[in-house]
This record gives C-alpha cells, sequence and structure tokens, in this order.
C-alpha cells in the first residue's frame, strides 16, 4: 500500500528531527480523506504533548520533506499527539504501557467476541494480557487493532 510506504519513509526522515527536540515519534500515517490526503505525524513526550511542541514540530520537518520530496501528491500536514486511547502498532508502544488497560479487536472473535480488555503484562512477539486471573498472549498476526484504554 502507497500510504504505508510513505508513512515510512517520512517517519524515518522525520525521527531524528522529533528527537533533537526530546520528543518521540509515535507513528506516522499518510491516509486519504475525501479527495485529500493527510500526513499526520504523531509525537509524544512523558507529560503530553503542547500545541508548541507540534508547532516546533512542523517547523522542523517542514523543510526536510520540502527538500526530499518523498510524496508525489498535494497534501496537508498534520502534527499531533496520539491522544489517551492511543493505537498500539510496534513492539515499543506496548512497551511503553506495561501494566497498563488495553483493548485488542480480534480478526477472528474468541469465547464469543472480538474485543479482549486486560492488563498488558508483557510484549512477547505480541501483548501478553492479564483478563481476569487468566494471563493470554496474543500475536501480532491476530490483532486488527490494539488501543491504550482511556487513563481516567
Amino acid at each position: 500500500m502507497a500510504g504505508n510506504h510513505t508513512a515510512k519513509l517520512v517517519a524515518e526522515l522525520a525521527k531524528p528531527y522529533v528527537e533533537q527536540l526530546g520528543l518521540t515519534l509515535w507513528d506516522v500515517r499518510f491516509v486519504k480523506e475525501g479527495a485529500s490526503w493527510y500526513l499526520r505525524i504523531f509525537i509524544d513526550k512523558k507529560g503530553g504533548v503542547t500545541i508548541e511542541d507540534c508547532t516546533d514540530v512542523s517547523h522542523a520537518v517542514d523543510p526536510v520533506l520540502d527538500e526530499a520530496d518523498p510524496i508525489s501528491v498535494p497534501y496537508y500536514l498534520e502534527v499531533c499527539s496520539p491522544g489517551l486511547e492511543r493505537e498500539l502498532k510496534e513492539e515499543y508502544h506496548y512497551n511503553a504501557f506495561i501494566g497498563s488497560e488495553i483493548l485488542l479487536t480480534l480478526y477472528k472473535a474468541e469465547d464469543g467476541s472480538k474485543s479482549v480488555r486486560g492488563v498488558l503484562e508483557a510484549f512477547n512477539n505480541g501483548p501478553v494480557l492479564k483478563v481476569g486471573e487468566e494471563t493470554k498472549a496474543y500475536p501480532l498476526s491476530a490483532i486488527a487493532k490494539a488501543t491504550l484504554c482511556d487513563l481516567d
């Protein structure tokens, strides 16, 4: 998929600039919504992301993207926080939230449900969750989507 390839390329270009600002590059998505393309760069930091952080990343990354020119169609650049109920995709996403409650949406129903909610205990080629008294490992290939549950 062109969007995934573009997102990976942009992530490689943006990551050093994001880190120079003391932030973590959480995710990059290049998606078409209606007639428009959006390049979304999700950043994070301990204590939360500010509007100034988003502006700083935008100003740092925009000229790099203009010079490298990795995207051949017009697009809107958005820099934002992944939010409280952020999606977990990469191993480092899971490792950052061990001990937190997460929600898995599975491709195939298990015990009559495609949703599993539990406490993330570890990551071993996929999340290991404690659901009630049971601990179970889920391979990434079985997971359609994983999100951090609201932290309130």
